[in-house]
Formats: C-alpha cells, structure tokens, sequence
C-alpha cells in the first residue's frame, strides 16, 4: 500500500512527478514519455510501491489508446503515401519484415522461446510516429522530401500494426472457435465495417456539419463515437483498438479530421501519460540487469540495423544516399505500439512480465539514442558521408522526379477566412499560377466551398495546434482576412512561435489598428475599403465621360 490516504491525492502525486520528470526530459531533449515510464518505475512496486489505484490508472490508459488508434486512422491520408509513390509501401514493407526476420533469428540465437521471440521481434520493427512527427517539426523538416518519405512509410507501419493487433486478437480465440464461428465472425466485421460506412457517407457528414457550430461538441462527439466503436467491436468480439481505428478512418475523408486531431492530440498525451505509467510499474527491476545485455543486442538492431535496411531499400528505388540517411535514421527507435502490443500478449498469456520488461528496456534505451541521431542528424551525416556511397545509385532518379512532385502539390498561400473577400483574393491569386489553401471556421462555407466551388478546410485560427499540422515551411504568405482584432493577434504570435518565417498580410478595417498590426511584425495590411476605392478612382479616370465631353 502506498502513503496516500485516497485515490485523489495519489492521482494528484503522479501528475506532479511525471511533470517534474518531463521537465528534466525536455532540458535533455528526450520524448515525455520516457520520463513518464520511469515515473511507473518509479512508483511501482519495484521501488516504491506508492501505486494502488491501478484500477483507475488502467481505465485511463484504456482511453488513452482508443484516442491514439483513433487518431492513427483520422490521419490515415492515402494521399500522403499515393503523393511518394512505391517508396512509402516499399520502405515500410521491407523494413518491417527484415526487422521482424533478423530480430526473431537473434532472439532464438539467444535461447528465448519462440513466442516471446516472435513478439520481441515485431516490437523492434515498428518505430514512433508521435516522436518523429514532433522531432521533424522542430527541426522544420517535415515539408523536405525524407520528412514526407518518412511520415508515408511510418503510416505504413501505422497500418501493419493494426493489422498485427486485429490478428492477435484473432489467433487468440482461434482454439476455441469452430469453422462456422470464424465464418459468422468474418460476417460480423464485413457487416460492421459496412454499418460504419452507411452511417458516416448518410449521417454523420451532416451531423459534423451542424456539430462544427459548437468546436466542443465536435469534440465530445468524437470521443464518444471512437470510444462506442471501440465497445461495438468488443461486443462483436474483435478488439478495442480495432473498433477505434475504425472509427477514425470513417472520419479521415471529412473536411474536419485536421480540426479534431489538432484538439484530440492533448488529450491523447494526456491519457498515454497513464499508460506509460501502469507500463513503468510493471517493470521488475530485480531482471533488468539479467535482460540489459539482451536489450542492447536488439537495440543496436533497431538503432543500426533498421537505418540501414531504409537506406538499402531507398537506394535500390533510387533516391541520393543524403535522404536516404536522413529518413533512416526516422526508424532507429520502437514504437508506443510495440509496448501496446507486449501488453496486449500479456494479456492473452503470450509472453510473461520478463518479456514485457526487455521491450520496454529496448524503448527507453532507442528512443533516448535516436533523439539525439535525429537532433544531430546533419552533423552525422557530415561524418558519414564518405562510407554511405554504397546506398547510393549512380542516376538517383526517382528523388529528382519525387522533388518535382512534391513542390507542385505545396501550397503557396494559405488564407484564413474564405468569405467574399477571402474567396476573391483566393480566386485573383490562383488566376496569376498561385496554389491557395482556403482555410475557414464557418461549416456552411467548408460544406459548399469558396464562391468558384474550391474546397475550404474546416479550421481554427486561434488553434496552434491545428496552425502547427499545416507545415507551413515552403508557404510564402499566410493571409489572414477575418475582421476580429484578437484573432489576428492571436495568429501572428502562433505563426511566430512555430517557426514560421516567410510573409504574413492581415486583413485590416482601419488606420489605426492597420498601424497597431504594423508593429506585431506583419508584412502587409489589406484595407479591402482602400483597395476597392483606388480601383474603383483608376476605373473612373479611363472611363470618365466629362474628359470625353471637354474635347467636343
């Protein structure tokens, strides 16, 4: 029993530590949830054994994966991966399986059983989309061509992970299932998939539309419906994990999966934060130090063998050996979905708390070195250069052909509000060659598009996290033509603090405040009533009827 008196107080305790940890993670440039698995450790009954709410820990880690799988489907963009073309699926392919392979035949080297060795094995392929996004979009790297080769590969891996998990679940009941009920079960998902389809194509479009009125509601209902989809599939006899994807991916193709994946993200960290905890606390430190050689066999696995077989398969497709490296180096650590599927195996009786314990010692010893391998990524490549010639063709066609495409497909204006006059200027700019990504808060103009029938973005302009999603790197203006004055305000400091460095115009209404946004460092004021007024003075000087008249 810990020192707590109450479940409250013992709750409030671990949100303390774990941020008092995470601040020390941060200064050392570490992942949170590093920080957060050593708060179970710590707290476990390993060390101190304070923990006794594992009841409520455990619900809250429940709901911090249904949120993390959800979200892995609401950001499941086909384009992405069709936009890099055979790289993402060859890459994330390939990697999973050499992984998979090399890291079983090292494990049954080693003496492990064949079960654990298989789960150890698929735990070393997968690798951090949450890490890598964050670590790219500090670095301003997500817009470069390995940003967008790695984030396709990792959605590819995203992919098999799920797939991984629906097929656990599958084999687990498989000895107590008859042909006939694998075929009713087959029936069941079929059915299910379809129902989820119908209600999203003919309900649920027009209840987002009426929900988007309230960003809260839409929020709160999209929590509910990944959290009933995950009960749904339970109750039909699949997984959790599997139902909250599910309900992701119905909602991936809707103009608002950005909006609610920008304000689920918080949330998910949140929850996670207990996931990781309960995981730390299982840790038994009395193994640790029989497991730490085998941890670091398989780390060098991940950290050293994972890069190279990225920079293989991307030199063989032919991509220069620069962003080959810098997009390996994406895949030197595992996943939060590997300790997902450890627990999972415990939970079906695979593999025992010695196999979850060497997975989690892989996790903090690979995320802690490849944050610094992506950190110091250009530094690295400065030193290796020399020997990484081999992973390079001589003709690297296909980067050439993949810049090409990917400059095409950035947009070059963004513009936040899309009413009339936001929706001319967008119509003026795309007349002289610009692209232009309408972006805007009202459901009526994201439900029927801008006034010449483009697509509007469903999307906030007080929200940083949704700004952040942007990847704002190669937009040369950002435009903002919404009339509140907080708003703008609020947008240039977001702007500021995301990096963003290129050309911002700011709708203004008067003088003063056009003077005012002058000295928040914007670079262009548009007074639509000045505008239209010299326009209107230059129309009336070439037309005008009196100079006509005067030459009689």
């Amino acid at each position: 029993m810990g020192p707590f008196t109450n479940i409250y107080t013992e709750i409030v305790f671990l949100l303390l530590l774990a941020t008092t940890l995470g601040t020390l993670a941060i200064r050392l440039r570490q992942p949170l949830l590093i920080a957060f698995i050593v708060v179970g450790i710590v707290v476990g009954p390993s060390a101190l054994n304070w923990v006794s709410a594992n009841d409520q820990v455990d619900l809250l880690a429940r709901l911090g994966i249904t949120l993390l799988l959800f979200i892995v489907g609401l950001k499941l963009d086909v384009h992405i991966i069709r936009s890099i073309g055979p790289v993402a699926l060859a890459t994330g392919i390939g990697q999973v399986a050499f992984t998979t392979t090399f890291g079983y035949l090292i494990a049954t080297a080693l003496g492990m059983p064949t079960i654990p060795s298989l789960y150890v094995a698929i735990a070393a392929a997968f690798s951090s989309t949450i890490i890598i996004i964050k670590l790219l979009s500090d670095k301003k790297e997500i817009e470069t061509l390995h940003g967008r080769v790695a984030l396709g590969f990792l959605i590819v891996q995203d992919i098999i992970v799920v797939l991984v998990l629906i097929g656990l679940n599958t084999l687990s009941h498989a000895n107590q299932l008859s042909l006939s009920d694998i075929s009713l079960s087959l029936l069941s998902a079929v059915l299910f998939f379809f129902a989820v389809f119908l209600l999203t194509r003919y309900l649920l479009l027009r209840l987002f539309h009426f929900l988007s009125r309230s960003p809260e509601l839409l929020v709160l209902f999209s929590i509910a419906w990944a959290a009933a989809l995950a009960d749904v599939s339970a109750w039909l006899g699949f997984s959790k994990e599997l139902g909250a994807f599910v309900g992701g991916v119905s909602l991936a193709s809707t103009p608002y999966k950005d909006i609610i994946g920008s304000r689920l993200a918080s949330l998910r960290d949140f929850l996670l934060l207990f996931f990781f905890i309960d995981l730390g606390s299982r840790m038994n430190l009395n193994i640790l130090g029989t497991q730490f050689i085998h941890a670091l066999i398989f780390s060098a696995l991940v950290l050293i063998g994972n890069p190279l077989i990225v920079m293989t398969i991307m030199g063989l497709l032919g991509y220069r050996k620069r962003t080959s490296f810098f997009a390996g180096l994406t895949v030197a650590q595992i996943s939060e979905f590997s300790l997902i599927l450890a627990l999972v195996g415990l939970s079906f009786g695979h593999i025992t708390g010695d196999t979850i314990g060497l997975i989690t010692l892989m996790a903090l010893i690979t995320m802690s070195c490849s944050t610094y391998m992506i950190v110091y990524s250009h530094q690295l490549y400065k030193k290796l250069a020399p020997l990484l010639t081999l992973f390079e063709r001589k003709r690297p066609h296909r980067e050439d052909e993949q810049k090409i495409a990917l400059k095409e497909k950035t947009p070059d204006i963004v513009i936040f509000g899309m009413g009339t006059y936001g929706s001319e200027v967008a119509h003026v700019l795309r007349e002289k060659g610009q692209t232009v990504l309408g972006i805007d808060f009202s459901p009526e103009r994201v439900r029927h598009g801008d006034s010449k029938g483009h697509p509007i973005l469903y999307g906030d302009a007080e929200d940083a996290e949704f700004i952040a999603s942007l990847s704002l790197e190669k937009t040369k203006w950002v435009v903002c033509t919404v009339r509140q004055h907080h708003i703008k305000k609020l947008l240039i400091q977001i702007l500021k603090n995301i990096g963003y460095s290129e050309k911002i115009a700011v709708r203004s209404s008067e003088e003063n405040e056009a003077a005012n946004l002058k000295t928040f460092g914007v670079d262009l004021v548009l007074i639509p009533s000045v505008a239209a007024a010299l326009e209107t003075a230059t129309q009336l000087s070439i037309h005008n009827p009196l100079s006509a008249q005067s030459n009689l």
